[in-house]
This record gives C-alpha cells, sequence and structure tokens, in this order.
C-alpha cells in the first residue's frame, strides 16, 4: 500500500437526509394534486351517470308519448309519458303490437359516484325545477343525493 488512505464507497448520513428530505418535498406537492385529480374523475363520472339516466327517461318519455311503442298499463294516467320509477327503465315495458318484446332503456341503475349508492334523488314533472322532494307518480329528473361540493364550488345535487 501506498500511505494514501483509499475512501469506502457509499452514501455519507448527511447525503442520505438530505435526499429524504428532497423526496418529502416532492411528494408533500404531488398528494394534493393526485387527491384532486381523483375527484375530478368522480365528478365526471357523476355527469355521464346523470347523463344516461336523462338520456333514459326522454327515450322512455319520447316512445310513450310521440312514437307510440309504449301503452296500454305501461303509460299511467297523469304521468305526461315519464316512467313511474328508475327501475322501470331497467325492467322495461312491453312494446305496443307484441306480446313479449320488452323495451329496456338502462341495464343497471348506476351507482352515484358521490355517494356510492344506487340511490338518486327524483323529481317528477308536476314538481317545480329545483324541488327537493318526489311527488311518486314519474321521473321526469334525478340528481345526486350527495350533500358534497365540486371543484367549481356548486353543489352535487345541483347537477
Amino acid at each position: 500500500m501506498t500511505g494514501v488512505a483509499r475512501r469506502e464507497a457509499g452514501f455519507t448520513y448527511l447525503e442520505m437526509i438530505a435526499t429524504a428530505a428532497i423526496l418529502m418535498i416532492v411528494a408533500s406537492a404531488i398528494l394534493p394534486v393526485a387527491r384532486v385529480g381523483r375527484i375530478r374523475e368522480k365528478e365526471l363520472e357523476l355527469r355521464r351517470e346523470l347523463r344516461t339516466m336523462r338520456n333514459a327517461i326522454d327515450r322512455y318519455q319520447k316512445d310513450a308519448t310521440e312514437t307510440g311503442k309504449i301503452g296500454g298499463a305501461d303509460v299511467k294516467l297523469g304521468s305526461e309519458g315519464y316512467p313511474e320509477d328508475l327501475e322501470t327503465l331497467v325492467e322495461g315495458v312491453t312494446q305496443v303490437g307484441t306480446l313479449d318484446k320488452k323495451l329496456k332503456y338502462l341495464r343497471r341503475v348506476p351507482v352515484d359516484p358521490m355517494t356510492g349508492q344506487a340511490e338518486w334523488g327524483k323529481r317528477c314533472y308536476q314538481d317545480p325545477p329545483d324541488s327537493r322532494s318526489w311527488c311518486g307518480q314519474n321521473v321526469w329528473d334525478v340528481y345526486s343525493l350527495s350533500e358534497g361540493k365540486a371543484l367549481d364550488g356548486s353543489n352535487y345535487k345541483d347537477w
């Protein structure tokens, strides 16, 4: 050996602490962004599910009143051609002129991504547009039962 001490390869304790501190700072900046991204994803899913159900309600009403595909016992007097409940859209109704052909408008009642349940607020055709009570005669509109606020500051139940 020549008298020069060889330095051991590796990291010092100070280098490891500095690296850990930098990683913690980066992680603390990423977590809020990821949380907002998850909320935005749930909001998009809520908008999609509301659109799906509203389109199904509108198709049912159009078939019941304009095209005459639905009639008889499936359309109740005073319902204005709207379904009695959301389950009617899933179970289907018999098409006029056939004995066994059912028209179905939804495969299932979607789950509200904000509440995690397949329960929705409903409005009748006879209710005011911003009503939070359901008359029970028909389903003209649906809304989320979530009490939360969206990223834009609006309430989910107002969508």
